[in-house]
């Protein structure tokens, strides 16, 4: 029936194995359950439409037979969509913990793929389980009503199973191969998003383009093949379930003419030879559904989860007093054999600014990024005071983040900056874009901002939390003009002020803001 492993076992083929999912055993009890009440009501009804139709039953009686299969299904659908909305939440957080290299990949894994398993655990899984209760009812009850008719079903059940095996191997082929084109469609694809300027740069856009369009035709071509083998299996099983239900009906037919067989046995057999082979034929058609989902589900289930990090359990110790050090610090992105800052030694005093300079590329944003806990070293550490930043909670209450290119919402300008502090009054968050030379009363979506006034939004933010002890400000006058720069620039004064400080600056205009300048590269 269900194979059940322990758990950390593995979906091999096309067993069904459901492990290392959060309610699962439960989850495949209550399929069981409603399966073996399904096949009592499908003899059930049977039974009571045979005797209807020979006059010794009353119709209430098989309409309350088909109202009882018709919630037994809704119930049964409930209970599916529930556990799969679990469970594609689980299989995302498995995902995003794993150690997966590509970014393309797993995002196109969290969201199309994640989302092809729904068939799999709401419509294969349930039907394979009715597929192994309803015909073993069926065949039990014809043993006893009519023998003869019982060992030709009997003979016949296994021709769909094996003609769908024979199919769902090449199915699985296909579907493997399809799943594996769109997973580089789409890792390529977002490479060449993040790479475009570089791209454009070397007039090389055109060519990824016609890489992207040839990748995506493979992915079509994969696709049609599998829908054409999906078609013509389904052709095949109903072609089998017909000549085996003809093969019961034919000769219940003759005997019932000479007499052999009474006319409630032989309607009997007529209306429970098709429930049979009914669950086996859907099972083999929602198979091609689910081919995807579970190809998707093996993959997840066989991806490794990043090693657990340092216990986060200490405060974060106080800014006014401790230093930051960054201690030999060296990153490496994945796929780059250069890494983004090597062996980098920097102390930060308490209440001092800091400005990294040096040329584009050179990894400043990267040690911002480190500074904010957001890039974990591949060598070396970052020490607050006496702690590593690795084992400090609540880290980011203590600092406030002016990114290059600020994150804006499509809401208002007020709402954009009440991003900082939930809790900020309309007269705090006034108060914050004055400062910030900034019109909060602006009637345009935030993503419609011009740079200039997204930086703005951004620095209002930061002036917002007035509490945090450390800014990091990552070039907050680049691309702006000149008057736009010094609306800036006076912000940044202000927020600054009496606080610890680093800062990247291409331009020289906030050099004279701070205390020291280091060269990064």
């Amino acid at each position: 029936m269900v194979d059940l492993p322990p758990a950390g076992g593995r979906a091999d083929g096309t067993v069904l194995v459901i492990p290392d999912l959060p309610g699962s055993r439960r989850y495949v009890y209550t399929l069981c359950l409603l399966a073996a009440c399904t096949a009592c009501l499908v003899l059930l009804q049977a039974e009571l439409l045979a005797g209807l139709l020979t006059g010794s039953v009353t119709l209430a009686l098989p309409i309350a037979a088909l109202a009882g299969r018709a919630l037994l299904l809704w119930v049964q659908e409930s209970v599916a969509a529930r556990f799969a909305a679990s469970a594609k939440e689980h299989l995302r957080s498995r995902v995003l913990r794993s150690t997966m290299d590509s970014a393309g990949a797993q995002t196109t894994l969290v969201t199309r793929g994640i989302d092809a398993v729904g068939p799999y655990l709401t419509g294969y899984l349930p039907q394979m389980v009715l597929s192994a209760t309803v015909p073993l009812a069926v065949l039990v009850r014809l043993c006893i009503a009519d023998l003869t008719s019982a060992l030709i079903i009997a003979g016949t059940l296994p021709l769909i199973p094996i003609f769908a095996i024979l199919v769902g191997k090449h199915t699985k082929r296909q579907t493997e191969r399809q799943w594996d084109l769109l997973s580089r469609l789409g890792g390529h694809f977002l490479d060449v998003v993040r790479g475009m300027e570089t791209l454009i740069l070397f007039k090389r856009a055109g060519a990824q383009a016609r890489i992207v369009r040839e990748m995506a035709v493979q992915h079509a071509d994969a696709t049609m093949k599998t829908l054409r083998v999906a078609f013509l299996s389904a052709l095949v099983l109903e072609l089998v379930a017909t000549l085996s239900i003809a093969l019961v009906a034919v000769p219940v037919g003759l005997r019932l003419l000479n007499g052999s067989v009474d006319l409630e046995t032989a309607l009997l057999v007529l209306l429970l030879a098709p429930e049979a082979y009914l669950p086996l034929r859907a099972a083999g058609t929602k198979f091609h559904a689910a081919a995807e989902g579970l190809t998707v589900l093996k993959n997840v289930l066989e991806l490794k989860e990043k090693a657990p990090s340092v216990a986060v359990n200490t405060r974060p110790p106080d800014l006014r007093t401790a230093r930051i050090s960054l201690e030999g610090v060296t990153v490496r992105y994945p796929g780059r054999e250069e890494p983004a800052i090597r062996d980098f030694w920097l102390t930060i005093e308490p209440g001092e600014r800091v400005a990294l300079i040096g040329p584009s590329g050179a990894g400043k944003s990267t040690v911002l990024s480190v500074v904010l806990g957001l890039t974990k070293p591949s060598e070396g550490r970052v020490r607050v005071g006496d702690i590593d930043l690795r084992e400090i909670a609540g880290w980011h209450d203590c600092l406030t983040w002016v990114p290059q290119r600020p994150w804006l919402m499509a809401a208002s300008v007020a709402e954009n900056i009440r991003l900082a502090d939930a809790n900020a009054t309309d007269v705090d968050i006034d108060r914050a874009a004055a400062a910030a030379v900034l019109d909060v009363s602006m009637d345009r979506p935030g993503r419609e901002l011009s740079s200039g006034q997204r930086q703005r939004v951004a620095l209002a933010r930061a002036l917002l939390r007035r509490s945090a002890p450390l800014v990091l400000l990552d070039e907050p006058t680049a691309r702006l003009d000149t008057q736009t720069e010094q609306a800036v620039l006076a912000a940044s004064r202000k927020l600054l002020a009496g606080k610890t400080a680093l800062l990247v600056a291409h331009r020289p205009a906030l050099l004279p803001e701070t205390d020291r300048v280091v060269r990064v590269g």
